[in-house]
């Protein structure tokens, strides 16, 4: 009896001491007042078809997560600073795929998706 209440208490131990080390392991790339840039290239779409646009809006998204980091599970501000981080990046990445796709006839260009807290 004494074991496996012993046993339960260490298991309880553990638990805790992973959900509370769990917001310290998460990974941001970004950390305040710097910047990080991820290139998204674009010679090899056909920004004319949708297909093309479509594409460019994944590797958009896909940088957006590379340069705005993630959060841990349980680390809820965490979570929603990433959110806000992402969302403000597609914006000012979408202002340049606009520029973008008004000059699609040039296929060689880049758009420089970053992130600054």
């Amino acid at each position: 009896m004494k074991k496996s209440f012993y046993i339960a208490l260490v298991s309880a131990l553990l638990t805790a001491g992973l959900i509370k080390a769990a917001p310290a392991l998460a990974q941001t790339p970004v950390q305040q007042g710097e910047v990080a840039i991820s290139l998204v290239h674009t010679a090899d779409l056909d920004l004319s078809t949708e297909t093309g646009r479509r594409q460019l809006d994944r590797r958009i998204a896909n940088a957006a997560r590379d340069v705005c980091g993630v959060a841990s599970d349980v680390d809820i501000e965490g979570k929603n600073d990433i959110r806000e981080c992402r969302s403000e990046t597609i914006a000012r990445a979408r202002l340049q795929k606009d520029s973008l796709l008004a000059a699609a006839s040039t296929r060689d260009l880049t758009i420089a998706v970053t992130a600054s807290r």
